[in-house]
């Protein structure tokens, strides 16, 4: 494997370090980006590149692990400045005719929309390079494996190069001197079976080193993805409870938001912080996600 050289960069999201990061690679055939963040966070792309050199233009590819916001919000302004944008290929699609993946998201945030995440510009279609499971993104001098990595949504990859993975959302979130780990599961596509699938897969492949788009790299792989797994079955398992007690969406929130402001309290976070992991992922998101995810299963059960 060739030399190479793996840079977090943060982008300051919302003014806040530490909770979104893209990922410059810099391999012998030249530097290459991993997540964009999203279109508020440009000017700080923009300076982070500057940092090594580098401006956008220097970016000739970007590797995205899915479409939300967050993670691919500047997938379009990248491209406006030459890049290639290589994705899952049931996410590329919402890439070059961004309305429905837009309309989505206004649904989830409302008012908030556009101070969290700002524009979105189309990817065009000669730009993007769809992405099936096990396809090798030959970029930057070095060969990227793609894993279909389902569960926080349909169209996620983890990027795999020598034993390090990009794990975008399958780690979900945990900061840097922080203990507390959240998962985010927004609607409409969470899937607990398949994220507990992900997971054993992507442990499975023998990696030192994730790469967590919230935030940064984790070296624990193995006892990092045993806390995600456990949140993902006790996050679903406590909304699941709740609804079968016939509590609407207010009182699960309630119950739901009440216990995670416990966990941060048990774990010793820092009452500052708070806001913070409200904004990387919001507790009505990841409500709506679950609740969703039990309805969608109860129809299937049913024959609706």
């Amino acid at each position: 494997m060739p030399a190479f050289e793996i840079h977090t960069l943060d982008l300051h999201f919302l003014g806040h370090p530490h909770t979104i990061a893209s990922f410059l690679v810099i391999g012998p055939g030249g530097p290459l980006l991993i997540e964009t963040g999203p279109g508020t966070t440009v000017p700080a792309l923009q300076q982070a590149l500057a940092g090594f050199g580098l401006t956008p233009a220097d970016i000739h590819d970007v590797l995205l692990t899915h479409i939300h916001l967050d993670h691919a919000g500047a997938a379009g302004w990248m491209a406006s400045q030459g890049a290639t944008i290589y994705v899952h290929q049931a996410g590329a699609p919402h890439l070059a005719q961004p309305d429905r993946l837009l309309a989505s998201a206004r649904r989830i945030y409302g008012e908030d929309m556009d101070r969290l995440w700002g524009a979105f510009l189309p990817v065009p279609e000669a730009q993007l390079r769809p992405l099936r499971d096990g396809d090798v993104v030959s970029a930057g001098g070095l060969h990227f494996t793609a894993l279909d990595t389902p569960g926080h949504a349909g169209h996620h990859m983890v990027y795999q190069l020598d034993n390090i993975g990009f794990a975008g959302d399958l780690g979900g979130v945990r900061r840097p001197g922080i203990r507390h780990v959240r998962v985010p599961t927004p609607p409409p596509e969470f899937d607990r079976a398949a994220w507990l699938a992900s997971i054993e897969r992507v442990r499975g492949r023998g990696l030192a080193r994730l790469y967590l788009t919230h935030f940064g790299p984790v070296d624990d792989v193995d006892a990092h993805l045993s806390v995600v797994a456990g949140l993902v079955r006790d996050y679903s398992d406590r909304v699941r409870a709740a609804l079968e007690r016939g509590a609407d969406r207010d009182a699960v929130l309630a119950d739901f938001g009440a216990w995670e402001q416990r966990r941060l309290e048990a774990e010793g976070v820092p009452p500052v912080e708070w806001p913070v992991y409200a904004d990387i992922g919001p507790v009505g998101m990841t409500v709506d996600g679950l609740i969703r995810y039990w309805q969608k299963l109860r129809k299937a059960s049913s024959g609706g």
